[in-house]
């Protein structure tokens, strides 16, 4: 695709929405790889009554996409099948130390702006960390599983450490205390004219004292390279697209802050990025449709492969998926009609 007239650029400070960026590097236009369409059945297909109770329960827990947001339209164009295991199926997943690592250092810099503007400092959100993770326990008590080989606590401590330094190094990519977010952890929601409901939480919404408008996602992860660094900007593109429809207002930048690295990636989108991505995503819809109708949901064998929780239900492992849940003649589209809103911006 074409490049924006706006570049990415890699800067270090944490100035408002409209600061002057130092030299930016150009950054070839996003390559979103194109969504894999399922081949139609020719004719309706018979699902398998359920075998066991257990699949039972699946079937009545299923259901059919009714919305998109950027981590799922990622696992589609990673792996259909690997979809149709989270949205349809929503077979359980393990907590990874590194996820919940990022669940947790997301929630000390939420809560960091709670503070006075002179009080946000490193030692203040550090001492966040330890109420924070208990609080994470009595949410989600799954990850509780992560330290039960950790009788002595030793592994607990370190990764406790690790989310500090993911801390502390914020501290050197953006300045807390000039920054007055008009948002934190926004749950945004909209519909398109096609019927589409784009949906997702972002993680912080910037306002200038002029209007514009910046959105700010934390990555604990490291940077990845010029090359790749699409990957993540699909993401943001798809939040300031959502942003666009609600409120008629292009975000002036979007910027993603990689603590494992210390990096700071953004971009300002223009018009056509938001269009681009809004046919990427009509185009990725249709296919999930279409899979949903047929229950054809191909497997896409990556490297990533060796981190999923669900080989034992994938073919390419040996494994047989679920029996499918839902009936083949399903029509998505009047799924997706359900609901009066067309959009909302705040609590989920």
């Amino acid at each position: 695709m074409e490049s924006s007239s706006e570049d990415v650029a890699r800067v270090g400070d944490g100035g408002v929405v409209g600061d002057p960026s130092p030299t930016e590097a150009v950054v070839p236009e996003p390559v979103v790889p194109e969504p894999v369409v399922p081949e139609p059945v020719a004719s309706e297909v018979v699902v398998p009554e359920p075998v066991a109770s257990e699949a039972v329960v699946t079937a009545v827990a299923a259901r059919a996409p009714a919305s998109l947001s950027p981590s799922r339209a990622g696992d589609f164009m990673q792996c259909p099948l690997l979809y149709r295991f989270r949205v349809i199926d929503r077979l359980p997943e393990k907590p990874s130390p590194a996820a919940t690592k990022g669940t947790l250092v997301h929630a000390v810099l939420e809560r960091l702006f709670d503070a006075p503007a002179a009080e946000r400092t490193a030692p203040r959100a550090k001492s966040l960390i330890p109420g924070q993770w208990d609080r994470l326990r009595e949410t989600r008590p799954e990850v509780v599983e992560l330290f039960a080989d950790d009788p002595e606590g030793e592994r607990l401590a370190g990764w406790l450490v690790e989310a500090e330094r993911l801390v502390e190094r914020w501290f050197t990519l953006e300045d807390p205390t000039r920054l007055e977010p008009a948002e934190r952890e926004l749950f945004v929601e909209a519909e398109l004219e096609s019927g589409l409901r784009l949906r997702g939480i972002i993680d912080r919404v910037d306002v200038a004292p002029t209007g514009e408008v910046r959105i700010v996602d934390y990555k604990t992860g490291k940077a990845p390279r010029a090359e790749y660094a699409e990957g993540a900007l699909f993401q943001m593109k798809f939040y300031a697209l959502v942003v666009w429809r609600l409120k008629n207002v292009i975000p002036r930048r979007l910027q993603l802050v990689y603590l494992g690295s210390g990096d700071v990636l953004t971009y300002d989108p223009v018009l056509a990025d938001l269009e681009r991505v809004e046919r990427k995503l009509l185009a990725l819809w249709e296919a999930i449709r279409l899979a949903t109708e047929t229950g054809e949901w191909r497997p896409r064998p990556t490297k990533l492969c060796g981190w999923c929780d669900h080989q034992a239900h994938c073919p390419e492992f040996g494994g047989t998926p679920p029996p499918y849940p839902l009936p083949v003649t399903l029509s998505v589209r009047a799924a997706d009609s359900e609901g009066g809103a067309q959009g909302r911006m705040g609590p989920g």
